[in-house]
């Protein structure tokens, strides 16, 4: 799979041998194939970006969003992908370029505050909450993972936290709430964040889902915040997660699990690390190449 990002060419199955961030069989490798936890848990994660007054002003004023959702999730998940499965060097240059980009962010909330997107605070932050949505997502709507996978996700994500420019990043699930209670105290309702869920729920972000999922997901990735912080945001009844949710994104999910599409990024990157394309929906697969590689 190749596409065109800040300038780089960006080529999952070459060159040959050359290793990723992370390694095959890392937890990060099994959660980021599956399109529904992405999906799912990079909206959880922007909503708890975006209850942060300096997050949220830094994105919705100078990000694409609001105008161009899909481009700009195509954008998001492009990034992703690549952090996980791309040769390393691309994925240190793209992120590179990324970060620059956002070294140009900087301004005021409406309530006076300075903010820069290049805050060590934020960057942990934003860090933290994609880790936590995607891990949850996963664990949630396609496959439970045991704690010492989850523990596992959560720690090597610094990995790839580290090239965003993140410090601390929490190195398990336990760690992450420890970080949001500090966080906490900061957090309020807003306009932006129902005027996003709105964009989720029209499927303007993702033309390619089927409609009938689009207020599924929106609800799905509410329901991965903790109780407390769903009430903070006034995120109420209309956005709890129905029992026909659960199902459909469960099925969508399993189902998406096994389905190996040869010139995704996954199978491309597994190709070239000379395992078979189809190698991350075998099941046990990541534990036979962990024991052969031992």
């Amino acid at each position: 799979m190749q596409d065109n990002y800040l300038g780089t060419i960006v080529d999952f199955a070459s060159p040959a041998g050359e290793p990723a961030l992370l390694a095959p069989d890392s937890v990060q490798w099994r959660v980021y194939k599956n399109p529904i936890a992405l999906g799912v848990g990079g909206i959880a994660a922007v909503l708890l970006e975006f209850a942060e007054p300096r997050i949220r002003s830094g994105v919705w004023d100078h990000s694409t969003y609001k105008v161009d959702p899909i481009g700009r999730s195509r954008r998001t998940g492009l990034v992703a992908m690549l952090a996980c499965y791309g040769p390393a060097s691309v994925a240190k240059e793209v992120i590179g370029k990324v970060n620059r980009l956002h070294g140009q962010v900087k301004g005021e909330t409406p309530g006076g505050e300075a903010y820069r997107a290049l805050d060590p605070v934020l960057l942990d932050w934003v860090a933290a909450t994609a880790s936590y949505g995607f891990l949850m997502a996963y664990d949630r709507f396609v496959e439970p993972l045991d704690e010492a996978d989850k523990t596992r996700f959560m720690r090597d994500s610094a990995i790839i936290g580290r090239e965003f420019g993140a410090r601390h990043t929490p190195a398990s699930v336990d760690e992450f709430m420890s970080m949001m209670d500090a966080l906490e105290p900061r957090f309020e309702p807003h306009p932006i964040i129902f005027e996003f869920l709105s964009i989720i729920e029209s499927g303007r972000a993702a033309p390619g889902v089927p409609r009938f999922l689009h207020r599924a997901i929106a609800r799905a990735a509410v329901s991965l915040l903790p109780d407390h912080i769903r009430r903070k945001l006034e995120l109420g009844d209309r956005y709890r997660l129905k029992r026909r949710d659960r199902w459909m994104l469960g099925a969508a999910g399993r189902l998406a699990d096994r389905r190996a599409d040869p010139v995704s990024p996954p199978c491309q990157a597994s190709v070239r690390l000379g395992l078979p394309h189809d190698f991350l929906f075998r099941r046990g697969a990541q534990s036979a190449f962990s024991l052969a590689a031992t």
